[in-house]
């Protein structure tokens, strides 16, 4: 005799069923729902081998949406269970502040347009450089503690991007990229006086937003530190010009489509961001004055010399 128990296993069990062809379409959609954060994930974490056309993506998001069908498939039989507990977990990021329905959405908009258009590396290990010139005077011209330096950053983020939300872990860098914006919009190149390097200190170059490539670079350090934002200088020769550290490669993505979709999209449409990668692999992003967008082209490849004020 078939004993209760077993009844009652059996009628929760086709409980928990769907019926044919059901079963393989919510099977497949509950795939890709659970695909898109764990190829998130791994492709944040794994080591990107730079494969042409987004190659390496391509066959990692294709062998994580196998490997999660044939788990789907094996339970397919309780699979209004697991589509209960995936949608709990997701319930409970959203209400906690860790990763829920919203995190999803954000995650897979930057990964798409971040494979859709990407930023342009220049993969350069800052490593033997140079002594920093006149480091110890670019130092102390870099005032990010002067009220007048503050009381500028502090106009620039009301007048720029004050109406920006939903980006809380950005919310520095976007005051940061309103700095930039007065900065390079306004600035008017002068020359030092012949034959002598004048370094001009941040208080000095701000009245009129003038002077020189190291002028800049030293005026636009001092803002974006004195809002809390990470700059350095780099060194290539004969010119001097400002990064800002946006952190990983996570944050690349993130940030790409923040400057080229919310932030710059007039003055980023169809270009690309430019940036560096330490020996850390830490992600900065260049603020020179040439550049009408943060991640604008470089004027100059080579660098001699990187002096980070953190």
């Amino acid at each position: 005799m078939i004993k209760a128990s077993e009844i009652s296993f059996q009628k929760i069990r086709n409980a928990l069923q769907l019926p044919k062809p059901w079963d393989l379409v919510i099977i497949f959609l509950l795939n890709i729902l659970i695909a898109i954060p764990v190829f998130i994930l791994a492709h944040h974490f794994l080591i990107d081998p730079q494969w042409p056309w987004q190659l390496d993506r391509i066959l990692l998001f294709i062998g994580i949406l196998v490997i999660i069908q044939l788990i789907l498939h094996f339970i397919r039989k309780v699979i209004i269970l697991g589509i209960g507990l995936y949608l709990i977990a997701l319930i409970w990021g959203s209400l906690f502040g860790s990763y829920g329905f919203n995190s999803v959405f954000e995650d897979y908009r930057y990964m798409v347009y971040g494979m859709s258009d990407s930023p342009n590396p220049q993969d350069l290990i800052l490593s033997k450089l140079l002594p920093f010139p006149n480091k110890s005077k670019i130092i102390k011209a870099v005032q990010y503690d002067n009220p007048k330096v503050r009381d500028f950053s502090l106009m620039c983020t009301r007048k720029y991007f004050s109406d920006v939300k939903g980006y809380g872990s950005y919310y520095t860098l976007i005051q940061c990229f309103a700095v930039f914006k007065e900065i390079n919009s306004r600035w008017n190149y002068v020359s030092d006086p012949k034959g002598r390097e004048y370094i001009a200190t941040a208080s000095e170059s701000l009245p009129y937003l003038s002077g020189d490539c190291d002028d800049h670079a030293v005026l636009m350090a001092a803002c974006v530190k004195s809002i809390g934002g990470i700059p350095r200088l780099i060194h290539t020769g004969g010119h001097i010009y400002p990064e800002i550290l946006i952190g990983n490669k996570k944050d690349l993505e993130t940030v790409n489509y923040l400057v080229k979709k919310v932030l710059f999209p007039i003055e980023s449409k169809d270009k690309t961001l430019h940036y560096h990668i330490d020996e850390r692999g830490q992600i900065w992003l260049n603020l020179d004055y040439t550049a009408t967008y943060p991640g604008g082209p470089f004027m100059h490849e080579e660098i001699l010399g990187a002096l980070t004020l953190n």
